[in-house]
């Protein structure tokens, strides 16, 4: 895991007391531990082996929500290049991701950066991807669902898709429509479409049935994937949790900063722009005693806040896949690796969180 483009004109200058390498002056970090993570730190996700940490890319083609355009890509790229060259094996994506004529933009691209990353052969073969495959409503029978999973790997042009996932249930608006999705991920698992399969979205009710439905066929169930963060660690959260635990399930946690809020970067009168500017103006107001823990205990440790309300997900048990849009920020997201909160860092932001009167809005997609 080389340093050599962790900029685009980074290099390692020194090797100093603390064998730490020392960055140029550009880089936002002046040292950073080498690796940020060791091999026996990667985790197993059913029959894949992952690191710690993936990234998420629903910004990846998302004009909407988080303003992308195509003029972004190259850096996108670079993006994509540093995170593997630093030892992140796991992207994230889904076959709605991109709006309008768009969509399928984030698996377009990240099959395009695979190919022509320039690595190591054995590096780009560790490269895993879970993508996502949406309940519309007009995919009704598991054939369909097949089709949905075949279209993925052909926008990204891969042999085999390393997670394949079911985007959210319809147990709560279509149940019939449900177990035929469900015999879907059975199909791709068994006609070799996918390594392993995951449900996303799905609350603890529910994604017990599923494990259930699928170890009756055969087929386990590797990955569950919920919004998990600081501000989303609600009862169902963590039961979900419990429940990934004793069943060998892991759970990988989407949005750990919160959208963005648990960045330190926003206040009630500096809003991001777009939707979620009008969600930021409910939530942030009632989330100071937490965003104080996060900033105090990410000076005492010369590290950020994102790093910090990262590493408290990883020190829970969870797989982070923090959205990247720069190099910057996967640069700072890379930091929170390497390292692990105290137990009374844990307590503290535990308490802090609890003590702040304001939530994240659960996924409306999730079940019970």
């Amino acid at each position: 895991m080389a340093f050599s483009n962790l900029t685009p004109t980074a290099c390692i200058t020194c090797l100093n007391a603390s064998n730490q390498f020392c960055l140029p002056s550009s880089s936002p970090f002046k040292s950073l531990k080498f690796p940020l993570f060791w091999p026996w730190e990667k985790v197993k996700t059913g029959p894949l082996t992952v690191s710690p940490m993936g990234f998420g890319t629903w910004a990846w083609g998302n004009q909407l929500l988080w303003g992308y355009q195509q003029s972004m890509d190259s850096q996108l790229q670079q993006v994509f290049n540093l995170a593997v060259e630093n030892g992140i094996n796991l992207f994230d994506t889904a076959d709605s991701y991109g709006t309008g004529r768009l969509n399928g933009q984030s698996e377009k691209l990240l099959g395009k950066f695979i190919r022509e990353f320039r690595g190591k052969k054995r590096i780009k073969d560790e490269i895993v991807i879970a993508t996502k495959f949406a309940a519309y409503p007009w995919r009704l029978t598991a054939g369909q669902f097949v089709e949905a999973c075949r279209a993925s790997r052909d926008r990204m042009q891969i042999e085999q898709i390393g997670i394949g996932q079911l985007h959210w249930s319809t147990a709560n608006y279509a149940p019939p429509q449900e177990f035929a999705l469900w015999g879907g991920l059975v199909a791709i698992y068994e006609k070799g479409l996918v390594k392993a399969v995951g449900v996303s979205n799905y609350g603890p009710k529910q994604l017990v049935k599923i494990y259930d439905y699928l170890k009756a066929r055969g087929v386990p169930l590797s990955s569950a994937q919920v919004q998990f963060s600081l501000i989303s660690m609600g009862e169902d959260q963590m039961e979900i949790k419990n429940i990934c635990d004793s069943l060998g399930i892991r759970l990988i946690s989407y949005s750990p900063l919160g959208l963005g809020m648990l960045t330190g970067k926003y206040t009630p009168s500096r809003l991001p722009r777009g939707p979620r500017g009008l969600l930021f103006k409910q939530i942030l107001p009632g989330l100071e005693p937490l965003l104080v823990s996060l900033r105090e205990i990410a000076e005492k440790r010369s590290k950020t806040i994102p790093q910090v309300a990262i590493n408290w997900c990883l020190c829970k048990g969870t797989i982070p896949i923090p959205g990247v849009k720069t190099v910057k920020q996967a640069e700072e997201n890379l930091g929170a690796l390497g390292w692990h909160l105290s137990s009374n860092e844990l307590l503290q932001l535990d308490y802090a969180a609890q003590e702040s009167p304001r939530r994240m809005i659960q996924n409306i997609f999730q079940t019970k």
